[in-house]
């Protein structure tokens, strides 16, 4: 049992922490996508039902990619995390900006500097982990997905 704890405990704390960035976020913005769901949406605008969906699955595959690092042995590891960890701080604070503060301008130009960041970290992982970089491809294509709804509720909701 300790032995199947040691190799599944990396996984379990990475994707805990990632959840827990998200949840905190999701808690401080409260109600705010009550919120949202009252602007002037853009086509193809999802219901909002389900971005907690698809951020939850994100998180997860973001936790269990860097869970891949951490138990890599290459000295580039540290650097990874360390993008890994600031692309997180990113996340969380992209959503204070778009829910809490409706800052929809400064909200997709931070997006623009989390979708940067999310490519630069999905490639020190690829040096490292092919899978690990690989695992990041739904977050990079929700993120672009993500930027077209932040400039178009910006555009539609002057």
């Amino acid at each position: 049992m300790k032995d199947t704890w040691k190799k599944i405990s990396p996984y379990a704390v990475s994707i805990a922490i990632a959840l827990a960035v998200g949840g905190l976020s999701a808690a401080l913005t409260g109600d705010k996508m009550e919120e949202y769901t009252k602007l002037v949406q853009p086509p193809l605008a999802p219901p909002g039902w389900l971005f907690p969906v698809v951020w939850t699955a994100l998180f997860i595959l973001m936790g269990i990619s860097a869970a891949i690092i951490w138990k890599s042995d290459s000295p580039e590891r540290s650097d990874a995390l360390f993008i890994y960890g600031t692309q997180l701080v990113v996340n969380f604070l992209w959503t204070i900006f778009y829910f809490s503060f409706n800052a929809r301008l400064l909200a997709f130009c931070w997006l623009i500097f989390l979708f940067l960041l999310v490519l630069l970290m999905a490639v020190r992982f690829f040096r490292l982990s092919p899978v690990a970089a690989k695992l990041q491809i739904p977050y990079i294509a929700w993120l672009v997905f993500a930027g077209y709804l932040n400039l178009a509720t910006y555009i539609l909701n002057k």
